[in-house]
């Protein structure tokens, strides 16, 4: 008898390593089921997480499975797994999404899977065309020219999402191939994954994107980690819980910010402070307003650590512990900054600590 595909979706995870990676993926899960409302029997659709650390994942409804140690390739390339993986499901699987740890959903996964159609690619999003990309290596540009691949109006991609049918898989061993092919030449190329499945698809599939139901927080990761890691410390005893699945709601996919006329206000007021600071002090008060959304206060010390980032950068050195102590103690900050002020000093002269012992 001909061997017959299973026809059930499955929504599909790969997290390995940092134990953040773990945590992402449980609240990513936990969004997708809070969004799908449903019992297990009711559910259209199927969870499999590749993992190297299933014992996260004994309280929610999913298949954990092993990562084969050859799917990271002859360059050891550990983004290569994403496409290893998702080939594998499709060869037991009609219809399979790879998705990101670092995502969460705004509407039910069956949405999504609405979209994984023959003949189309399905990514997170669609970006700009090859020819306006001029961070690409030379030696890259040049194979790609030299093998014929290279096409200025190539679509890329954000694979944060990747969906596909069984009968597109192609699309997959084109891109594995192209990955082993580019890795030597670009070995710092941090995108040579999505761009070796863009080039694997142009031509061949249409692409679809899906930013309206999966919030992708691929930039300003701190804050949204600061978020996740607020309700997993809260939760992962009982992910599954009444009160887990409404908090998961509240987890949102704007950045805290105080309200514009306070923020305006406090520009004004921190006009006073020499020039060289201000910035600095305004970032500091992102994580001093109280909000009333929880896991928008646990974002405080990730703004706190991006403000003295920032102001490193622009300096172009560290701060030594003498200068952002007398830069914290400018009175004004201490009225503007309120009852946040001595955690914040203690984190910030903290944080500064652990830097100059390493």
């Amino acid at each position: 008898m001909p061997y017959v595909m299973n026809a059930t979706p499955q929504l599909v995870y790969l997290a390995f390593g940092a134990d953040i990676y773990q945590r992402e993926a449980v609240f990513s899960i936990a969004s997708a089921l809070a969004h799908s409302a449903l019992c297990a029997s009711d559910r259209q659709f199927e969870i499999r997480v590749f993992t190297d650390n299933p014992q996260f994942y004994t309280g929610l409804p999913v298949t954990t499975c092993t990562i084969d140690p050859t799917w990271d390739g002859p360059h050891r390339y550990h983004f290569r797994i994403k496409h290893a993986v998702l080939l594998n499901v499709l060869s037991e699987y009609e219809k399979a999404v790879l998705i990101d740890t670092d995502t969460f959903f705004h509407t039910s996964p069956d949405s999504l899977f609405g979209r994984v159609t023959g003949g189309h690619l399905l990514c997170n999003a669609i970006g700009a065309a090859l020819g306006e990309s001029p961070s690409l290596p030379s030696q890259s540009v040049t194979y790609l020219k030299q093998t014929g691949l290279w096409e200025t109006n190539l679509r890329q991609t954000n694979s944060g999402v990747i969906g596909l049918t069984t009968t597109d898989k192609g699309v997959l061993e084109h891109s594995i191939k192209l990955m082993d092919n580019l890795r030597p030449l670009a070995p710092e190329l941090y995108t040579l994954e999505e761009l070796s499945l863009a080039l694997a698809a142009h031509g061949q599939l249409q692409l679809n994107a899906c930013t309206d139901l999966i919030h992708h927080y691929w930039s300003r990761k701190a804050q949204f980690r600061a978020k996740i890691q607020a309700w997993y410390t809260k939760h992962h005893r009982e992910p599954l819980s009444k009160a887990a699945m409404t908090d998961v709601l509240l987890v949102n996919d704007r950045l805290p910010r105080p309200p514009q006329p306070y923020r305006g206000w406090q520009k004004t007021v921190t006009a006073l402070i020499a020039q060289e600071r201000r910035q600095f002090l305004r970032e500091l008060l992102y994580g001093c307003h109280t909000y009333s959304n929880e896991f928008d206060r646990a974002c405080a010390e990730a703004w706190w650590d991006k403000a003295l980032v920032n102001i490193e950068e622009r300096l172009g050195k560290p701060l030594s512990t003498a200068q952002i102590t007398l830069w914290l103690a400018d009175p004004l900050l201490k009225l503007l900054a309120g009852s946040h002020y001595n955690t914040m000093q203690a984190h910030l002269l903290g944080r500064l600590k652990a830097k100059q012992a390493v």
